[in-house]
């Protein structure tokens, strides 16, 4: 289903995707982190859906439906550092620290603060152009939210 959006983010030199293949992937980084630590519980892919639909303005049923194909797709690319190569052409950095903030509020959904995601979180990050600092502080404001 996604090998043409596959073989575009594998190509060496990649251009920026339009929109919906940019907010695919983002959807799909999403859903790896949630992945991450073995147990993508329903939390997750509700916060997931939350967050699809405040930053791209989508009515709830759109929300679900990116996160569907976003879990498809994320199952068959076996790539990290694709995925974030495109969200970083994609989103202007003064936007991308929103983007580590999402994956932590991902992360941080099921109130556990695991291993597996800190070290998908660094990597994300660090790809991102985003120091530990302003990733430190993105987990912080999410943390502060959830309290």
């Amino acid at each position: 289903m996604f090998a043409d959006f596959l073989t575009r983010l594998f190509q060496p030199n990649l251009d920026p995707l339009p929109d919906p293949d940019a907010r695919l992937a983002l959807a799909a980084l999403l859903i790896r982190v949630g992945r991450s630590d073995g147990q993508y519980d329903v939390a997750e892919a509700s916060r997931i859906e939350r967050i699809l639909t405040k930053r791209y303005d989508l009515p709830p049923d759109q929300a679900a439906a990116l996160r569907s194909d976003a879990e498809q797709l994320e199952s068959e690319a076996p790539d990290t550092v694709r995925f974030t190569r495109a969200i970083k052409d994609a989103v202007p950095y003064e936007h991308r620290a929103s983007v580590i903030e999402a994956l932590w509020d991902v992360a941080l959904a099921d109130g556990v603060r695991d291993h597996e995601e800190d070290s998908l979180l660094r990597l994300v990050a660090n790809l991102l152009g985003i120091n530990d600092r302003d990733s430190a502080l993105a987990r912080q404001r999410v943390e502060n939210r959830q309290n």
